[in-house]
């Protein structure tokens, strides 16, 4: 009997080390479902401020901006196709479509924008 205790303890703990092994090192930390980081094509420098936009099935999911560094994440998407869209003024918008985004699974997005050539002029005729 006193046999049979001391090997279900040892198969208990046994259990209880291997269950705690299998969880995320972290398990308070949330896993980004894609993420990246916005820089300039020439200086290769990081971009502030770029908004990036989630779209899915046409309807638009969530906007971010990039931070000081350039970076950026998205948490909590719903798993599905997606386009996302870089824009910021003096640069040029980018389309990137055809983004898998799957379950418990992280992408990384990086991106090199490029400055527009051209300034907007506002119309002397004052029509907008």
């Amino acid at each position: 009997m006193k046999q049979k205790l001391i090997l279900l303890g040892i198969s208990f703990l046994g259990f209880a080390i291997a269950k705690a092994n299998t969880g995320d090192p972290e398990p308070n930390c949330k896993k980004d479902e894609l993420n990246g980081i916005v820089i300039h094509s020439n200086t290769k420098k990081p971009i502030k401020n770029v908004s990036v936009t989630a779209v899915l099935i046409k309807k638009k999911e969530k906007v971010v901006a990039t931070n000081d560094n350039g970076g950026y994440a998205f948490d909590q998407l719903k798993p599905g196709t997606y386009k996302f869209i870089f824009e910021k003024t003096g640069y040029r918008k980018i389309t990137k479509e055809k983004v898998v985004i799957k379950t418990n699974e992280a992408f990384q997005l990086n991106i090199e924008m490029i400055e527009n050539d051209f300034d907007i002029i506002p119309s002397p005729f004052g029509v907008y």
